[in-house]
């Protein structure tokens, strides 16, 4: 009878150093596409707030008045449900949107009472006055970013610092992905 004799071969080290350097990569890849997308996350908030600021200051030109507080907007925009009240401050915030899209000066369909704009983070922006990091006055409202978006969208509109400049966050960075309620850009 002959007998056989089984061996039992486990992996090699070298074996178990490429697996290592593959999953390695992998992860790398992963983890570099992440930083991708949110990089062009916070680069289209950037673009968002940029785009707003302009259809505000368009608007400003071609009727001496804001959107949505614009006395006259029903007269200057057919379709506008509501006059703002002149007073020179963006409150009445779900307004801006209908004015401005029926201005021609962005694209969507707003009806001026509940639709308001969302971010590429899925927050919601307003056109607003409001009082941010100790300051106040007329500007673009991101809500709901992450503490490393705000901060990025900072460092690059502005000086980084939650509580001074145009930029200004509700409190203070983190980088710990912590969500912001508000981010405002004032112009």
């Amino acid at each position: 009878m002959k007998k056989y004799i089984i061996r039992q071969q486990g992996f090699t080290l070298v074996e178990i150093a490429i697996v290592l350097v593959i999953i390695g990569l992998l992860l790398g890849g992963v983890l570099k596409g992440q930083a991708l997308i949110d990089s062009a996350k916070v680069k289209n908030i950037i673009q968002q707030s940029n785009s707003l600021s302009a259809a505000v200051n368009a608007y400003q030109d071609k009727f001496r008045a804001l959107p949505g507080d614009d006395m006259l907007a029903t007269t200057h925009v057919p379709g506008a449900l509501n006059n703002g009240n002149g007073d020179g401050q963006i409150t009445e915030y779900l307004c801006a949107p209908q004015h401005l899209a029926l201005a021609g000066l962005i694209t969507g369909t707003y009806n001026g009472s509940t639709d308001f704009m969302t971010s590429a983070q899925g927050g919601a922006v307003y056109l607003y006055n409001d009082s941010v990091g100790g300051r106040s006055g007329n500007g673009v409202r991101f809500d709901n970013l992450p503490d490393t978006f705000a901060q990025e969208v900072d460092s690059k509109m502005d000086d980084g610092v939650a509580t001074t400049g145009a930029v200004r966050a509700t409190q203070p960075y983190s980088n710990t992905g912590n969500i912001i309620p508000r981010t405002a850009v004032f112009f």
